[in-house]
């Protein structure tokens, strides 16, 4: 798999509110010119300051839409064109381009025959976006407040699996880039880096932890501890795993990436898992052996090379695989009900979100749990087929909450409209997957932050558009049927 990181056009080395307006723009050639992980300007983060619509530069371009596009105006003049595409098709052909088959299959495939993900994304065609006229934009507030922190931007970072099958540099890239750009991100329990690494190239900028809950309590204990350690501002519980979906390109390919030990990277490395891990591999082996085939080495050379430690040790060693068999077993549950809600809020003082709700019976369910928000979610129509379209459940969510907790959305995110629809039906918030997964495959850390800029920028501008100041201007009434 190749998966380039050598970005186009040199991003800033601040977020883009600090982007010096009279800066020239690339030379000629920049694309030729690597980025080398010590050249990287955004390997501090911890020393930049949030990104800020209030800040003079982008007043003075007139937002974030109007700075972003004079970058990308200003750098044609020298004839550079942007890494990232700035319309979502393009940006996944591209990156189905780089990507090996099995890594796009993973991150590109839905469930089943795929309707849901079709579905998301009828639903928010079905909604038609009104301008109204002579109102006054001239200053734009994108800021939204979320559990006490004042964010820049509605927008968040959904958490994504095994970002080693796009970049190298997997988890901790969109860290930096989501530090850079002062967005949130939400570190997946499935990562392929251990989410301190993650913490340690984002600095004070915002993070959350979501969640799979495994069948061992004292391991989902431990990742709450640790996640709390690591600076997470708030715990995603993700309700729609209990087992995975019929995802048919992984099957088709015979490919699950957790087999090969990628994506387990927050339980290798932790104190609990380890335990259970080489309990298991002292234990008989049972079964039949698997058959020795060349795609069976290299499974094994894949399980020694992802496991911490060198991987000579590893491949002499049985922890690797017993890992792997562990994690296989204890991944997730299937007998959660809302009862053990209560037992997760004495594991931690985090606010807790619920993913993955689409009945507003549901969400009342969740009020009366005593959760802090909810997140609608169909996992990116990657776990049931023949599914409703996340936007389509949203309205009614939002009006069985009543305004008491937050309700996020998710699913089907593909541009700054979409995100401006799902505000205007009443998330406080939006959570983007596949688009930066795809900047990351395309130009790493540089790739997911120009994904953030072009979303943020086509938001704004639609605010300006259909004129509105603020998020609170995005009401309903702004959206007719389609």
């Amino acid at each position: 798999m190749r998966s380039p990181c050598s970005p186009g056009t040199a991003l800033p080395d601040r977020a883009p509110g600090w982007h010096d307006l009279r800066t020239a723009a690339s030379p000629p050639g920049a694309a030729d010119q690597p980025t080398h992980p010590s050249e990287d300007p955004m390997s501090d983060p911890g020393h930049l300051p949030p990104a800020d619509d209030t800040d003079p530069a982008v007043r003075a371009a007139g937002g974030w839409g109007r700075l972003r596009q004079g970058v990308i105006y200003r750098d044609g003049v020298s004839g550079v064109r942007p890494t990232v595409p700035t319309a979502f098709p393009e940006l996944e052909r591209r990156a189905a381009r780089v990507l090996s088959a099995k890594a796009y299959a993973y991150v590109a495939g839905s469930a089943g025959l795929e309707s849901t993900a079709d579905a998301n994304r009828r639903a928010l065609d079905r909604h038609h976006i009104v301008p109204r006229m002579l109102r006054d934009v001239s200053a734009r507030d994108l800021s939204v407040e979320l559990f006490g922190r004042r964010l820049a931007s509605p927008l968040l970072l959904a958490p994504i699996g095994v970002l080693e099958l796009v970049h190298p540099e997997a988890d901790v890239a969109v860290a930096r880039a989501a530090a850079a750009e002062g967005v949130p991100y939400i570190l997946s329990t499935q990562a392929s880096r251990p989410m301190e690494q993650c913490a340690a190239a984002m600095g004070d900028a915002p993070r959350w932890f979501q969640l799979y809950w495994s069948k061992s309590e004292e391991l989902v204990a431990s990742f709450l501890a640790r996640a709390e350690a690591a600076g997470c501002e708030a715990l995603v519980v993700t309700l729609d795993t209990t087992v995975l979906g019929w995802r048919a390109r992984d099957l088709d390919l015979g490919s699950l990436p957790f087999s090969q030990g990628q994506g387990i990277a927050q339980y290798t490395s932790d104190p609990v898992f380890r335990r259970l891990a080489a309990e298991r591999a002292g234990q008989p082996k049972t079964g039949p052996k698997p058959k020795v085939t060349p795609a069976a080495v290299r499974s094994l050379f894949s399980i020694a090379r992802t496991h911490p430690g060198p991987m000579l040790r590893n491949l002499r060693s049985p922890l690797p695989r017993a890992a792997v068999e562990t994690f296989l077993d204890i991944f997730s549950r299937q007998d959660l009900t809302w009862g053990d809600l209560a037992r997760l809020r004495s594991m931690t003082r985090l606010p807790i979100l619920l993913k993955g709700l689409q009945h507003a019976d549901d969400a009342r369910r969740a009020l009366a749990a005593g959760v802090d928000g909810v997140i609608v979610s169909n996992h990116g129509g990657r776990q049931v087929d023949g599914a409703t379209g996340s936007l389509d459940a949203l309205p009614g969510i939002v009006e069985a909450v009543g305004g008491r907790v937050p309700v996020l959305f998710d699913s089907g995110v593909r541009g700054g409209a979409d995100v401006f629809k799902a505000l205007a039906l009443g998330a406080r918030a939006v959570c983007v997957g596949r688009p930066y997964c795809y900047g990351l495959a395309l130009a790493g850390a540089d790739g997911v932050r120009q994904v953030i800029q072009n979303l943020r920028a086509e938001l704004d501008l639609t605010m300006a558009l259909t004129g509105c100041a603020s998020l609170a201007d995005l009401t309903p009434d702004l959206l007719a049927p389609a």
